[in-house]
């Protein structure tokens, strides 16, 4: 069976994707920049990457960071609280790459999904991540505290969870 070609799988791109340092901030607030219209401030990222509980990683390529998420663990889930890709590197599999690699933190037992809130307004991450298995679960009335927008609530259960009812 021929697999179709896309223009997004003949430009897609490999990254490397680690732990997000203090000097990576500046890069990644430029893409924070160029990605929403309320945009996280340097203190914002400083704020996450202390608390105990928050990860950022950066997907690299070549020596250019071109994305970046933040999360925070949970008992029993993953909370994406920023994520975003350089936008002359979208629609090049980097958020993919991303987003499977936070899959494979979860597991059976414990950390089950992940989830995160969009901006009603913001229909390319809406549409991202359900392309990334994720569902609306419910909407969050007046969630933004720079807008009067309402939020949807996503969530991506791990495939491999085991339902003993």
């Amino acid at each position: 069976m021929l697999k179709k070609m896309t223009k997004n799988s003949q430009n897609k791109i490999s990254v490397y994707i680690r732990w997000m340092i203090r000097r990576d901030i500046p890069e990644a607030l430029a893409i924070e920049r160029e990605s929403f219209e309320f945009a996280w401030c340097e203190e914002d990222f400083i704020h996450c990457l202390k608390k105990r509980n928050c990860i950022g990683m950066v997907a690299e390529h070549g020596e250019q960071i071109i994305g970046f998420m933040i999360y925070e663990v949970h008992k029993a889930k993953l909370h994406i609280l920023n994520f975003a890709v350089a936008k002359n590197y979208r629609m090049r599999g980097i958020g993919t790459q991303m987003i499977e690699e936070l899959v494979t933190k979860l597991s059976d037992k414990r950390r089950t999904n992940i989830t995160l809130e969009i901006r009603e307004t913001n229909l390319d991450a809406q549409l991202f991540f359900k392309h990334m298995d994720f569902k609306a679960v419910s909407v969050i009335q007046d969630y933004y505290e720079d807008s009067s927008e309402d939020a949807y609530l996503m969530r991506y259960t791990n495939h491999n969870q085991l339902y003993l009812f």
